[in-house]
């Protein structure tokens, strides 16, 4: 067993001597690609996801996200934006239990992913006309339970243009929540700077029963990104109480 000691480094299981990873010299790396290996060396959840065989940390934001909130269950679709190179999938299915037959996981990415057991590949960009035909298409039923988004643009260091990177990918993944949720769904996506700007607020409580921010604790407390969570789908645009 893995877990983080209160001094910010790694202790194994059993009382074993706490093992920090320094890195020896920068040479040849700018130092915010220092900054990000050592932390990546250091970090307890990328360890505990090579031991599980995860594609990535990010699989540990899911799992306690809906060990708190319940939002996948057997049987369930579900529809992963953005999701290279597979962590979100990889929860999702076990969850819903496509190794069982059960429900349906479909991870969508303009990326390549590596094959992922019990998980439908969509080799797509999400922001083009015609994604949402497509991931309608391959929907079984044409209807998903859940949609989630983990995904995010590529910085520039310019925080204003970033900002609007990431509202448009939200907006984008939203947009395609809102046509193939069933009711009663789910949707689930990455935000920054404070959440989910007030514009896409007010649409998501238009449609959803109940919206908030979430922050799991896999989430590194640097990182600026929180997660919006909207339940229970009603429809597009449709109030109530």
């Amino acid at each position: 067993m893995v877990r983080q000691s209160k001094g910010g480094g790694i202790e194994r299981g059993g009382g074993g001597r706490r093992l920090t990873v320094k890195l020896r010299t920068a040479k040849g790396r700018k130092t915010g690609s220092t900054r990000w290996l050592a932390r990546q060396l250091n970090d307890p959840y990328v360890e505990e996801a090579k031991r599980r065989g995860y594609r990535s940390r990010a699989a540990f934001k899911l799992i306690e996200i809906d060990d708190k909130h319940h939002i996948l269950k057997p049987g369930m679709a579900v529809v992963d934006l953005g999701a290279a190179p597979g962590g979100w999938s990889q929860i999702a299915a076990e969850r819903v239990g496509t190794g069982a037959g059960q429900g349906q996981v479909m991870a969508v990415d303009l990326t390549e992913i590596e094959h992922l057991p019990g998980v439908e590949l969509l080799l797509l960009d999400v922001t083009e006309a015609g994604a949402l035909d497509r991931i309608r298409a391959a929907l079984k039923g044409g209807r998903a339970d859940v949609v989630l988004s983990d995904m995010a643009a590529h910085a520039t260091g310019h925080r204003p243009t970033d900002h609007l990177r990431v509202v448009a990918l939200v907006e984008s993944a939203f947009d395609i929540a809102e046509e193939v949720l069933a009711p009663g769904g789910t949707f689930l996506a990455k935000v920054f700077q404070g959440g989910a700007g007030q514009e896409l607020l007010t649409r998501l409580k238009q449609s959803f029963a109940k919206v908030q921010h979430v922050k799991p604790k896999a989430s590194r407390a640097e990182s600026p990104e929180v997660y919006v969570l909207a339940t229970r789908y009603r429809g597009r645009g449709v109030t109530g109480s």
